[in-house]
């Protein structure tokens, strides 16, 4: 990804030499060229063309924002009643995700995320242990979560 980045910034700025117009639209329009040129040449890189990579970024941050103001909603519903009726409690949550950047990710994601908190990751890191304010409804929404943010990040990775 960061050589695809490199050529097209590249490309951009052969353009914006050859037309001897350093404006911004100028090096746009580079920068769409080489998009175009880069998307052409796709199969000659081993790796993916790098705006499905940063599609899938923007999608991943969709989806936690999302994730953030539904666990917030339910947080705030739990903290607001007359009387406090919580079970906290602790659960084992297996993962597919297998490198460290993928796991440090998907902790953070779920650290970041109210009521849920990672508290060890196991020495062969297929298994988070979560803590969460209350087992029954915390418990869903973070395994329901998980599915989701597994593959976003899968994307972004893979």
């Amino acid at each position: 990804m960061p050589f695809q980045i490199l050529i097209n910034l590249i490309i951009a700025f052969l353009w914006v030499t050859l037309q001897d117009d350093w404006s911004l639209p100028t090096f746009t329009l580079g920068y769409i060229l080489g998009l175009a040129i880069l998307f052409l040449m796709r199969r000659f890189f081993n790796e993916k063309f790098y705006l499905s990579r940063v599609w899938a970024i923007i999608v991943l941050m969709a989806i936690f924002m999302w994730e953030l103001i539904m666990s917030t909603i339910v947080v705030i519903g739990q903290i607001l009643r007359p009387k406090l009726n919580i079970t906290p409690g602790i659960f084992k949550l297996e993962t597919e995700l297998e490198s460290n950047w993928e796991i440090t990710t998907l902790a953070l994601l779920f650290m970041l995320t109210p009521g849920s908190v990672v508290v060890e990751v196991s020495p062969d890191k297929n298994t988070f242990y979560m803590h969460v304010m209350d087992i029954p409804v915390s418990r869903d929404m973070v395994i329901s979560s998980h599915a989701r943010f597994e593959k976003a990040i899968m994307e972004v990775t893979r």
